[in-house]
């Protein structure tokens, strides 16, 4: 890899950022986005920024970046104030905010010099600083591409590289990693990794804590203030002995994940493969066997703890694991019995295929969903993931093959299909300018509620989401956690047989992951049929079964166990759903 390192050499103390009783309260607020924060980060080193939703990490990273000025406070950079000093400011930090500002209608070289215009950077300068930053994020190739053609991955790539156009000393990154699969990720990590190397200062906020663990230091944050900080592997080392996984479990995963989340002493749990993975409130309380009711052959057993469990552990535990949205469905297990003899399939793919032009993004991809499953469809950015899902809910027409839901065609009678099912876009699709309520009372009404059964459900929604006190903002300004709750509030509000789910928690934190998860489990206890897509890998092992498209194909198709046993190996006998995901597509190269 090319490397990029800074122009001018580094002076100072071993500090590049130092930010002393930061406060920032805006106009109308109650409660400060940002609250007398105190910290300093090391000079050419990686710091994670994590922690919930609306903790204020957006905010810090603005004034940071000069583009807020604080209540009270003071931050040097380098030496600069980047409150006074925003001209020498902007040579000495590179900034990339959550949604970057590429111009998708330019192509990758046009979105390049005009950034470079707005750096100020010309000449043998620019010519030298391009060739770089397309060799270091290997877009070289895709130069006349569009921006808005690129995949993910690749947007993330330029946005990188136009953040480094003049050599910034310190780079602040916004969640970078967002709606990106795990092998762009990893190949974003190794390029911000090569940057601190070359003495680079990197502040990379993310909702990913597996990223989160590869920092150098970290910072975790909620309510606008610094709760811990430290190297993430002295966190992680403070939860030893209260990390735990329930093995050997007979019945089903999530109903014993549901029973030991009601324990008092379980301060949190998810679903790892065929385990229930549980942190505990206190190192010597161990929850009763007989209450988690997993089986005769169940077992516990201590596990390494990550960096996750430090962050839920911060925050004072996970959400817990009842659904309130779960309990207002209707039981469609019962409905549906007098069908059980002879089961269709809920959701099915016959040879499905899509082509636009000369490019096959879906190519003879068939699987068979059944009634109450979580499905989990799996692929690389652009690999035809996207184009299949969309097949799936009728929001494409086929080129060939069969989409069908509970055995309607979605080509012949798409209308009669879509009553059946529920949709919830990977891209915020609801209306930014209306409010909560206006949003609510619009996608119940395209669903048939009228009257009392509109305004009953509306109500159940807002309650069971805690969308109570924004019911009259404007959806535009939700926090990302509250746009998701009402995305799929709006999903769910006629009671959908099917559902489908286009990376519903892609951004947002892991209590609202978790939140999100409680909801889907306690749906397909009910009996819900849902697809999901996600770049979260451990959320793919909530799944009951997963397909992995890669290039149109389907790649692997089986229980998340299933995808893992086939990288196993004796050096890596117990390989991640990252792992599975990683090492398949690479062996589909090669």
């Amino acid at each position: 890899m090319t490397s990029v390192t800074p122009s001018s050499s580094l002076s100072g103390g071993d500090d590049a950022i130092v930010i002393t009783d930061l406060v920032k309260r805006f106009e109308g607020q109650h409660v400060d986005a940002v609250a007398s924060i105190h910290t300093s980060i090391s000079r050419g080193t990686i710091t994670g920024l994590v922690g919930p939703d609306g903790a204020g990490k957006t905010t810090f990273l603005r004034l940071l970046a000069g583009l807020l000025q604080p209540t009270s406070g003071t931050v040097s950079i380098n030496g600069i104030n980047p409150f006074t000093q925003s001209d020498e400011l902007h040579e000495h930090v590179g900034y990339m905010p959550q949604k970057f500002g590429l111009y998708e209608d330019l192509s990758v070289i046009e979105n390049l010099t005009l950034y470079a215009d707005l750096r100020n950077v010309t000449g043998a300068e620019r010519e030298q600083s391009f060739a770089k930053l397309l060799a270091f994020t290997d877009l070289t190739r895709f130069t006349d591409r569009y921006a808005g053609k690129l995949s993910g991955g690749m947007k993330q790539k330029l946005g990188l590289a136009c953040a480094l156009l003049g050599t910034p000393q310190v780079l602040l990154l916004d969640e970078p990693g967002v709606g990106v699969d795990p092998i762009s990720r990893r190949e974003l990590w190794k390029m911000v990794r090569e940057l601190a190397k070359g003495g680079i200062t990197v502040l990379w906020s993310t909702a990913y804590l597996d990223e989160a663990e590869l920092c150098d230091d970290v910072r975790l944050m909620n309510n606008g203030t610094i709760l811990a900080s430290g190297a993430p592997q002295t966190l992680m080392d403070q939860m030893r002995g209260r990390c735990l996984h329930v093995s050997g479990i007979t019945g089903h995963r999530r109903d014993v994940l549901r029973r030991a989340l009601r324990l008092p002493e379980v301060m949190d749990g998810v679903i790892q493969g065929r385990n229930v993975r549980l942190v505990l409130r206190d190192v010597s309380k161990r929850p009763d066997m007989q209450l988690l009711d997993a089986g005769l052959d169940a077992a516990l057993s201590e596990v390494a703890p990550r960096l996750e469990d430090a962050f839920i552990s911060a925050l004072g535990g996970g959400p817990g694991g009842e659904s309130v949205l779960a309990s207002l469905m209707p039981d469609l297990n019962k409905l549906n019995s007098s069908h059980d003899q002879n089961p269709i399939p809920v959701i099915e793919s016959r040879d499905l295929t899509k082509r636009f032009g000369d490019f096959v993004a879906t190519d003879h991809v068939s699987f068979k969903v059944a009634r109450g499953e979580i499905f989990g469809l799996l692929g690389p950015n652009g690999a035809g993931k996207s184009t299949t899902f969309k097949m799936e809910c009728g929001l494409l027409k086929p080129t060939s093959g069969q989409a069908l839901v509970m055995g309607n065609n979605l080509k012949d009678s798409p209308s009669k299909a879509r009553q059946l099912l529920g949709y919830m876009a990977q891209k915020f699709s609801l209306y930014a300018q209306l409010s909560v309520q206006q949003n609510l009372e619009f996608f119940s009404g395209i669903y048939g509620l009228r009257g009392n059964s509109q305004q009953k459900k509306i109500a159940q929604m807002l309650d069971a989401f805690a969308l109570q006190p924004y019911l009259n903002t404007p959806t535009e300004k939700l926090p990302l956690g509250f746009k998701q709750r009402l995305a799929l509030a709006c999903a769910v509000m006629h009671e959908p047989q099917v559902l489908f789910l286009d990376e519903p928690t892609s951004g947002v934190d892991p209590v609202t992951r978790r939140e999100f998860w409680t909801h889907i489990n306690g749906l397909a206890d009910k009996g819900v049929t849902i697809m999901v897509t996600t770049h979260f890998m451990d959320e793919a092992e909530y799944c009951d079964r997963i397909a992995l498209i890669y290039r149109g194909k389907l790649l692997a198709l089986g229980t998340p166990d299933d995808l893992k046993r086939k990288v196993a190996t004796e050096q890596r006998p117990n390989p991640t759903m990252e792992d599975a995901f990683i090492e398949l597509v690479l062996e589909a190269d090669q």
